[in-house]
């Protein structure tokens, strides 16, 4: 049966899978879901001793139903390949009684890497799927590991062009230069003078422009997006839930049928629904489990039912959470409310306008599978702290905002239901901040001096995406305002 998807903002759009990957958001500035949420045909039973790739395959064809067998294996093997670093792709770490889902196995070490290492050749298939000329530019905003897993996804990828916007100040040093040092013909990165939330509101600008498509049209390019707004993004991160589950399974570590809970750290709110995605096709997940940094935006809002970005944008330790604009919350708001796409748009219109929108109580009864926590900046660095000196486990920053959430949950509510983290960046990728937390005179080192130090402590490898930053050469040093973004777009595109 074939799966089309709508706009959250207007029902009566209806595109397949692969136009809305080569679309990225809908024309009504509405965000792609599929029209009916799509349920596994086998059980996790039958699943449990399947690798990563072909568990893979079991998922993606639920949504992706407009891809052939041939096309959508064709893709997963060419994602999921040598690239990564772990033969399971995600290998689940148990640690104490918690269980680690370990997403930073590929070349750039974050989490991004499970989704962009697939979506230029789900893209690429699309376009030739949909007979499309134009070269596709990838226009994309980063809070610092997007950017440089698509870079690297799409670095001379043939049909696509990729430009990559982050916040000057907000990303790590690690990040910075993973970025700055990226090759490719068809690449560029620019830094903004501006936070992540910025970069973001520029990007979706640019998506509504239609003169600007006009023109980009006249001169053979059209956009296309590799952030988490694009469903392409978000179909392949629903696979290692349930490969998570399916390995529990397959390791005795629980029953057939047994509910697990799973802690997500969030900012765009992505990688949460995806697990929501996976609840829905059928993983026993109990509770999904919110957790935020000082950015507390949708802590408060699964607390009040009001989501209000109107407070100070705090520079975290856990930088790819500092958000307050959390774009793919649109797609939970649009099922919570009954799929009224009426609905949805005069919400994101509120937030447009005022910054703010609160939800009904019968939405927010609707909201009973999740729960939230957050953790401050010293919360998290003692859950690194106490984490390694426990139990000699490492963890980044993000991971320990997790960490922190699912333990104070577990004090909380007395839930003793298995854990399952999302571990979403290699220690390496924020070493100054999670050194500091492991002892404090590491504070006052230079960033990449701490390198070795880690590899000592943590017993881990230095992965090969630091040592190829080390001495690479820098090939990126442009920035602009925030109110140029899209004048730059034009400067680099020639248009």
């Amino acid at each position: 049966m074939d799966l089309y998807y709508k706009s959250t903002r207007n029902s009566n759009l209806k595109v397949t899978a692969s136009e809305a990957i080569l679309k990225g958001l809908a024309p009504d500035g509405g965000l792609f879901v599929p029209e009916k949420l799509p349920v596994l045909g086998k059980s996790m039973e039958e699943l449990k001793d399947l690798n990563y790739q072909d568990t893979a395959y079991e998922v993606m064809k639920c949504f992706l139903t407009d891809f052939t067998e041939e096309e959508l294996r064709n893709c997963i093997e060419k994602a999921y390949d040598s690239k990564f670093d772990d033969e399971a792709i995600a290998p689940l770490v148990k640690v104490e009684d918690t269980y680690y889902l370990e997403l930073f196995h590929g070349a750039t070490i974050a989490f991004k890497d499970m989704a962009l290492s697939i979506l230029p050749h789900l893209m690429t298939t699309s376009a030739k799927k949909n007979q499309v000329k134009n070269e596709i530019v990838i226009l994309t905003a980063t809070s610092g590991d997007t950017g440089k897993a698509a870079m690297a996804g799409f670095a001379d990828v043939e049909g696509t062009r990729i430009i990559v916007f982050y916040p000057k100040n907000g990303v790590s040093k690690v990040q910075e230069l993973q970025m700055r040092t990226q090759k490719g013909a068809n690449v560029d990165v620019v830094a903004i003078h501006g936070n992540f939330d910025n970069a973001q509101s520029g990007v979706k600008q640019m998506f509504e422009d239609q003169e600007l498509a006009k023109e980009l049209a006249d001169k053979g390019y059209q956009f296309s997006s590799a952030n988490s707004i694009n469903i392409g993004r978000l179909v392949p991160q629903v696979a290692y839930y349930v490969y998570a589950y399916t390995k529990l399974l397959a390791n005795g570590e629980i029953k057939d049928g047994e509910k697990i809970n799973v802690v997500v750290p969030t900012g765009n709110f992505g990688n949460i629904l995806a697990a929501y995605y996976a609840k829905n096709l059928g993983v026993p997940i109990a509770k999904l489990i919110c957790a935020s940094n000082d950015n507390k935006v949708l802590y408060d809002f699964f607390q009040t039912g009001t989501y209000d970005k109107n407070r100070e944008f705090v520079l975290t330790t856990s930088p790819s959470m500092d958000i307050l604009i959390s774009s793919n919350l649109e797609r939970l708001i649009y099922l919570i409310c009954g799929e009224d796409s009426e609905k949805t748009k005069e919400l994101m219109e509120e937030l447009k306008t005022t910054g703010k929108y609160t939800i009904t109580p019968e939405m927010k009864e609707k909201l009973a599978d999740f729960a939230a926590g957050y953790s401050t900046e010293e919360e998290t660095a003692e859950s690194i702290h106490d984490t390694y000196q426990k139990t000699g486990y490492v963890m980044d920053t993000h991971t320990a905002v997790a960490a922190h959430v699912c333990g104070q949950y577990r004090a909380k509510s007395g839930d003793q239901t298995k854990c399952v983290i999302a571990s979403t960046a290699s220690p390496y990728k924020f070493v100054k901040s999670v050194m500091s937390a492991i002892d404090a005179e590491n504070a006052n080192a230079d960033e990449f001096n701490l390198l070795p130090k880690l590899q000592e402590v943590s017993g881990v490898p230095m992965p090969q995406a630091i040592k190829d930053i080390l001495d690479a050469k820098v090939l990126h040093d442009l920035e602009c305002d925030a109110d140029k973004m899209k004048d730059t777009v034009k400067g680099i595109l020639g248009v």
